[in-house]
């Protein structure tokens, strides 16, 4: 009997296994993974951090390097890796968890390599689950190359030809800007687009944020309000300078799909060669036998990442309490949070 699981080693899970190597208790932390950091490693060749390595570090070991300069996946696969041996986290790998049920007295998990116990459970997997592709996807063509932006690697996967990104995120930004360097690209955004500099003077744009106190803005502040309820900014100018090029082509939100034509909400039409689905993912936790803490669209209910069952938390949603909640270097905040709660009981 553990007296703390957490399901999930990616920055959250680790988070938490750093506050809870503090208080000397027993927990384990299991993961589907084959590596901790594996989900970084796995997402396209190009990305890099729109946090710089100052704002991009998880709590007790700082990430080496230019600290204004921007990190690139593979460093913070990296360096979660070696986050999990400096701290020696107990960590178990491969390991699927099938259902989460629990008793008068504790928890027990069904995965993969057995049964576990713990007098608590925290969900520490994230909001990124299951990739959101529309519907409508399947109306397309066999002949038109689909994959969403989680399994995208590099422009050699595609087609030649046109090339469609749908969504306004970030990731969807850097995309489109990559493959305009070769292909005629549309962007399709359902939003007014909102760029923001990457630094001002000699300084990251999120060291202003911290000052201003956006970081910190929690979700029941005004401030915190406005900025939930408004689309991310993208971070850079490079797309803004690829649209005034015309090297990437601005799209409405896609309506329908038809054969390899992709109507807009305006009502033109394009015709596609390719289409990268960077809209975003679904929460699955069907795996947690617990309906109650659930809404309706599946989504945890919670305050600051404690439900209402007894002994069940949530680590690492976005605005779990904070702008700064999705970051790597806010989660760590969560993360002894939740610790403290945990044995202040």
């Amino acid at each position: 009997m553990y007296d703390v699981i957490v399901i999930g080693a990616g920055q959250a899970g680790l988070s938490m296994g750093y506050n809870l190597k503090q208080k000397n208790v027993s927990f384990l932390i299991l993961d589907k993974g084959a590596e901790v950091g594996e989900s970084w490693k796995n997402r396209y060749d190009s990305l890099t951090l729109f946090t710089p390595r100052s704002y991009s570090s998880l709590p007790g070991l700082p990430l080496k390097g230019e600290q204004e300069h921007y990190p690139t996946k593979n460093e913070i696969s990296d360096y979660l890796s070696l986050y999990a041996t400096t701290f020696e986290l107990p960590i178990q790998l491969n390991t699927c968890i099938e259902k989460v049920v629990k008793t008068d007295e504790h928890f027990t998990l069904f995965t993969s390599k057995g049964e576990y116990q713990s007098k608590n459970v925290i969900v520490a997997t994230g909001p990124f689950q299951d990739p959101n592709i529309p519907k409508f996807s399947e109306r397309l063509s066999d002949k038109v190359f689909q994959l969403h932006s989680s399994d995208y690697k590099n422009p050699r996967q595609l087609l030649k030809g046109t090339t469609l990104v749908v969504g306004g995120g970030n990731s969807g930004a850097q995309i489109a800007v990559e493959l305009s360097k070769e292909r005629e690209v549309y962007l399709s955004i359902g939003h007014k687009l909102k760029f923001i500099p990457q630094d001002i003077g000699n300084k990251s744009v999120f060291w202003y944020f911290d000052k201003l106190g956006v970081l910190r803005a929690n979700v029941k502040s005004k401030i915190g309000r406005i900025i939930k309820n408004r689309p991310d900014p993208i971070f850079g100018y490079e797309l803004k300078v690829q649209l005034k090029k015309e090297r990437v082509l601005l799209k409405p939100r896609v309506l329908s799909a038809d054969k390899n034509t992709v109507t807009f909400a305006d009502g033109s039409n394009v015709e596609v060669d390719n289409v990268i689905w960077s809209t975003g993912f679904k929460s699955d936790y069907q795996c947690i036998n617990i309906p109650s803490i659930f809404n309706e669209k599946g989504f945890p209910i919670h305050d600051r990442g404690i439900t209402s069952v007894n002994g069940l938390y949530f680590l690492g949603l976005p605005w779990q309490y904070r702008r700064g909640s999705a970051l790597l270097q806010g989660v760590g905040t969560d993360a002894k949070y939740l610790t403290e709660y945990l044995f202040k009981k």
